[in-house]
């Protein structure tokens, strides 16, 4: 009831604040990143729909009004009029939008029900697109539906060729289309677009064709109904008569009563990754499933589906808002499908679930460690199995003799082949590694997962390597040489004082876990090691009213992130005055967009500056640092899927975009520990 209570009292002024967001691109479908499909428009009707990659991937649908068809999702056919958008909403969950015309409100709702708890429906490539409507002016009106997906959502580059069928199934109308070569795993890279395995569009009634996009629309605008009967001319480029799965549903006469009709929008991969040479089932495949059963399973639970989405977005919103406010709770709202839509849950021979990001925009790698991290605190708060899943491919790997260095992995390869590093020297070379940062990051999260669980049981499965990496920090940490952090666009830094950081926390982590499982002496020594550094580290930082930047580097500074660990992990390493006079100095630092990432330049992380502002003691304080980046992805003109590298003057995207690291916007309700209880209880009750 108290939940029900905190969620009724948020739930007005969160509705306020939707009407005054505008994100720089909306999600539409997020299920992973093949199947990411965007608005990046103040309104629906404004552009074509698009991959997060930016390239087109158009998405129609009409709504026929007493015998008059309007767009409400997508730019064409111009001369039909766009219905009036009144309001977009984007939760957790669900994006949601409002368009009213002619007496009639509509509703379209964009449901990937990604549930944390529930791997199985998180799993599951399927966005759900519910229209309602309702009569607002007194009268009855007919109303009906249209809608289609093109060829483009089943091609890398619209001159391949695309092949369609259709079929039913009890309770479902079934259309399928598929690249005609289904190049399965072949292409690896960043800028890519899923070629292999099947785009499906089903729904519990009809009537559907397989037609051209221009010719079902016109059939529909003009007659109310699609093409009597399917396109046979295939197969052919997906851009000639660009093919469309196309769909019309009749909602009768409409009053004030609200009537709807969903279909069910699904990508069946078949294979997903490519991890040690051995391919990968997608999780939801792992025990013999096949797309027939996806689309069955997927109408059946859309109603249980659909209730427990809404209630997760209302009880999340709800602690998001609690802690951090409004603006905040907005800005998470819109990183949650992007971090999870840059994911891929695969499962290993055995059923073990990997959950494998792919590093969009910057350079394509899989499973990176520095990506991994940034994007922890939302798995650690909803379900440390999510993080474990992300882990244990690169813990398993870095246990392999073909890893011989004494150092954590940056990657496993580039997706969606996780055969091995590819970064830097790879795993021949010391060169260009990132030893101290990924290091620290691995043994952070495992301590996490630990924190989390109240247990190091997980930690304890791979120990020789936790053990080895903590040596090395212990030897290499305090004072990091000339190498690469995750901030690696900023170049190599010698004593990195944000490093030394990290390695100093990460020190205390594994004493955390030493004496988790009952290593005394071994928790005695590292954390006597971590307190010493510490106190080091004050000496060698101190600049002033400030912490430098590096060490031997007066008159600098920088966001120090990493310290937030020290709370996360109650590790109690630094003097509370560390962050106190850093978020203190970072005050008189700010910029209309956010707080520059260090003095060397006026860019800004996203995600740091979320890290940086949970140091603040102070709920002003912290939203002295947060409301400039919720300006920033409000006023931004870059339309992209949220960027987490951009201009703190102008706002405009540095570079990055649809990446998994905005799931780090969600530590400040890792760091209230009442609500991180809370939410990892939810996940084990499961």
């Amino acid at each position: 009831m108290r939940t029900l209570l905190l969620a009724a009292a948020w739930a007005l002024p969160l509705a306020a604040a939707a009407q005054d967001f505008r994100p720089p691109a909306v999600p539409l479908v997020a299920c992973d990143p093949y199947f990411s499909v965007w608005s990046a428009a103040d309104r629906l009707t404004d552009d074509v729909t698009r991959h997060w990659t930016g390239t087109e991937q158009p998405l129609t649908s009409l709504v026929r009004i007493d015998g008059r068809a309007y767009r409400i999702m997508g730019n064409s056919p111009r001369e039909l009029a766009a219905m009036g958008q009144q309001q977009v909403e984007v939760l957790p969950t669900r994006t949601i939008y409002t368009f009213e015309w002619e007496g009639v409100r509509v509703t379209l709702t964009f449901l990937t029900p990604t549930l944390p708890a529930k791997l199985d429906a998180l799993a599951r490539p399927v966005t759900y697109l519910t229209w309602e409507a309702h009569s607002i002016d007194g009268r009855s009106h007919a109303v009906s539906i249209y809608f289609d997906a093109t060829a483009p959502l089943v091609v890398n580059t619209t001159d391949q060729d695309v092949v369609w069928s259709r079929y039913r199934l009890p309770g479902l109308h079934v259309l399928k289309m598929g690249s005609r070569e289904q190049p399965v795993l072949q292409k690896f890279g960043d800028n890519l677009r899923i070629d292999w395995g099947y785009l499906y569009l089903a729904a519990p009634e009809g009537p559907m064709a397989l037609a051209p996009h221009a010719d079902a629309v016109a059939a529909f605008a003009g007659q109310g109904t699609l093409p009597d009967a399917d396109d046979l001319e295939m197969p052919r480029p997906a851009r000639r008569a660009m093919p469309a799965l196309t769909l019309a549903m009749d909602l009768g006469q409409v009053g004030s009563a609200p009537v709807s009709r969903h279909a069910i929008l699904a990508y069946d991969d078949q294979f997903s990754i490519e991890y040690l040479e051995r391919r990968l089932r997608p999780y939801w495949r792992r025990t013999g499933a096949g797309a027939e059963d996806l689309l069955r399973d997927a109408e059946r639970d859309y109603a249980a589906l659909s209730g427990e989405s809404q209630a997760l977005d209302r009880d999340l919103m709800a602690d998001l808002a609690r802690v951090g406010g409004e603006k905040y709770a907005r800005l998470a709202a819109l990183a949650y499908r992007q971090s999870f839509a840059a994911h891929k849950l695969a499962a290993d021979a055995d059923g073990t679930p990997f959950f494998f990001p792919k590093e969009n925009f910057s350079n394509g790698c899989i499973g990176t460690v520095d990506v991994i991290y940034p994007s922890s605190p939302l798995f650690l708060l909803l379900n440390p199995e999510l993080l474990k899943a992300s882990l244990t491919p690169l813990l398993e790997y870095a246990g392999l003799p073909r890893w011989r260095f004494p150092f954590a992995p940056h990657d496993l390869g580039t997706y969606p082949l996780a055969n091995g590093q590819v970064y830097g020297g790879g795993e021949k070379s010391e060169r260009n590694q990132m030893p101290v940062e990924e290091s620290g990051n691995m043994l952070l999260m495992v301590a996490g997962i630990a924190q989390a669980e109240g247990n190091a049981r997980y930690a304890e499965r791979y120990w020789p390597v936790l053990t080895r990496w903590a040596e090395y920090l212990k030897d290499k940490g305090l004072d990091p040489e000339n190498q690469l952090c995750t901030d690696d666009f900023a170049g190599h830094l010698a004593h990195n004082a944000n490093l030394s950081l990290k390695a100093i926390l990460a020190l205390g982590a594994y004493g955390k876990l030493c004496r988790m499982n009952g290593k005394a002496a071994e928790a005695a020594s590292y954390e006597s090691t971590a307190r010493e550094f510490a106190r080091r580290w004050v000496e060698m930082a101190a600049d002033g009213d400030h912490y430098r930047l590096a060490f031997d580097k007066p008159g600098t500074w920088s966001q120090k992130y990493n310290l937030v660990w020290d709370r996360l992990l109650s590790l109690n390493l630094f003097p509370p005055e560390v962050a106190r006079r850093e978020i203190a100095f970072y005050k008189t630092k700010l910029n209309a967009y956010g707080l520059p990432l260090d003095n060397r330049a006026e860019y800004t992380k996203l995600d740091w500056v979320l890290w940086t502002a949970t140091l603040a003691g102070s709920r002003a304080d912290f939203e002295a640092l947060v409301d400039p980046s919720y300006r920033f992805a409000n006023e931004s003109p870059s339309r992209v899927p949220l960027s987490d590298w951009y201009w703190t003057q102008n706002a405009k995207q540095r570079g990055f975009q649809a990446r998994s690291v905005v799931g780090g916007l969600w530590i400040k309700l890792l760091a209230d520990p009442p609500s991180w209880k809370k939410w990892v209880a939810r996940s084990q009750a499961r």
